[in-house]
């Protein structure tokens, strides 16, 4: 037998032993999802930068099509079309806080990947677990396409299709597709396809996608790929994806460069426009932004500290100076205006005839889908969720952050209850706004202290891993230790 079958089976049969209260079987669902006739074509490829720690560990495992920077080991695992980021690992000595609690750091944190299954996977490291600040992992865990791994460390677990575990250190569970979830903690739980959870000390989201809805978009039934709307999106683009895959580039952007253009896009100083994102039709870049790898722009503007993470989508569309679109995020036929939020995941769609305008400061939850049949426009300082085609909808699934800053005792509104005070959860989710702007150098002046993630990807040159071509071992890497 083939060594990556004995791999993925061996991953099967541990995932399944942690989850067997569930009487769960991740088995069928990994069928279909990989093309092993084009495993030997697939290169992985790494980051080598002065500005992000470097040691680089894999063993037994394929890394086919896969993106990996910063300090990273992988021991047994297949990491399919997948992206790594360790842009945000903490170093050796440094002081680690959290709730009031710190710790000092006795070696470099690593992003350790063990025995775990992922496909078009997005891991971005954030960790948040202070009992084991040197260890980010991923072990005995199955991930299905488009998942989010954010700031999270999982055992033993499966996340379903666009799922998305954050700040939530996640251990023998389930999670349904296209669920978010950020409760701190999650232990031998399922949750249920299209939940969106957030729950912190004195606060708590809840709201579930009607199930008729959420299959029209997505679906994944055992022995078959993942299936709806969603997918069909992604895969009517996936062609102008793999050509830009296709060639590995290793130009050096300067810090500081004056206003130029990069693959004949205008780009401001202090941006960066990833050589592995696609750019298609009248793109313009204001300074300070950050278009990462795996991010689609289709006559998208983007102003001065806006940003487009892993696996975005903007088309057609333009965002205003500050805006955020978490990993996943998908923006069409919409204006967004300044400091908008798009929370992982979420579709943001108008249509030809129903433009989309968002308000300034409003935060879009994670795995919201607006998909209009009419012109809308969101107020400002708004908080929306859930399912929205029309105003109607909008008027059940939105309030304005200041009546819920107001809420001491809780809201319910449509399908979404929420419980504790309001004015923390506001606050909360705006600190966590101003980290993520700070971090991907959105307030970048030229000093150092402000440099983000835009300014320092531009030092980043690209190195690839070629799997083995033939034998018993095809579509497998051969164990390699990359260091300083």
């Amino acid at each position: 037998m083939h060594r990556l079958f004995e791999v993925i089976e061996h991953i099967s049969g541990r995932v399944n032993l942690n989850l067997r209260e569930f009487s769960f079987d991740v088995s069928p669902y990994l069928k279909g999802l990989i093309d092993f006739e084009k495993l030997p074509g697939l290169y992985a490829s790494y980051g080598l930068s002065t500005d992000h720690p470097l040691n680089f560990n894999f063993t037994d495992s394929s890394l086919a099509g896969s993106y990996f920077l910063g300090n990273c080991r992988a021991d047994g695992s297949i990491v399919h079309k997948s992206d790594v980021r360790g842009d945000e690992l903490k170093l050796k000595g440094q002081v680690f806080e959290q709730d009031g609690h710190s710790v000092s750091l006795t070696e470099d944190e690593q992003i350790w990947l063990k025995e775990s299954f992922l496909n078009k996977t997005l891991v971005h490291n954030f960790s948040h677990d202070i009992e084991n600040p040197e260890l980010f992992h991923i072990e005995h865990t199955v991930a299905m396409p488009y998942a989010n791994i954010h700031g999270a460390p999982v055992e033993g677990s499966f996340l379903g299709a666009f799922s998305t575990i954050d700040l939530t250190t996640v251990h023998d569970s389930i999670i349904g597709e296209f669920a978010y979830v950020q409760t701190g903690e999650l232990d031998h739980a399922r949750v249920e396809p299209g939940r969106i959870w957030v729950k912190g000390p004195d606060f708590e989201f809840n709201f579930c996608h009607d199930p008729k809805v959420l299959k029209k978009y997505i679906s994944h039934k055992p022995g078959r790929a993942p299936e709806g709307l969603l997918m069909e999106f992604r895969e009517a683009l996936k062609p102008h994806i793999h050509k830009i895959f296709s060639t590995v580039k290793t130009d050096l952007c300067q810090v500081d460069q004056a206003p130029s253009e990069v693959r004949g896009v205008p780009v401001q100083e202090g941006s960066y426009l990833s050589e592995f994102a696609v750019v298609r039709g009248d793109c313009r870049i204001g300074s300070n932004v950050l278009v990462a790898q795996r991010a689609f722009l289709e006559n998208a503007r983007l102003e001065k500290g806006a940003n487009a993470q892993e696996n975005c989508y903007i088309i057609d569309s333009r965002l205003e100076e500050l805006d955020i679109t978490a990993h996943g995020g998908k923006v069409v036929k919409a204006h967004l205006g300044p400091r908008v939020f798009t929370g992982f995941n979420s579709l943001v769609r108008g249509a030809k005839g129903a433009p989309l305008v968002v308000g300034a400061e409003t935060i879009i939850m994670p795995h919201t889908i607006i998909d209009l049949t009419e012109p809308l426009e969101i107020p400002a300082r708004s908080l929306v969720w859930g399912f929205i085609q029309n105003k109607e909808d909008l008027n059940h699934n939105s309030i304005s952050l200041e009546q819920l800053a107001e809420a001491d005792f809780g809201v319910e509104k449509g399908g979404m209850r929420f419980t504790g005070k309001g004015g923390s959860f506001v606050s909360a989710f705006e600190h966590r706004l101003h980290h993520i702007l700070e971090a991907n150098g959105a307030f970048y002046d030229g000093a150092d202290e402000t440099r983000g993630h835009a300014q320092m990807s531009q030092r980043i040159t690209y190195n690839v891993l070629q799997p083995y071509a033939a034998g018993d071992l095809l579509g497998m890497h051969p164990s390699i230790s990359i260091k300083p």
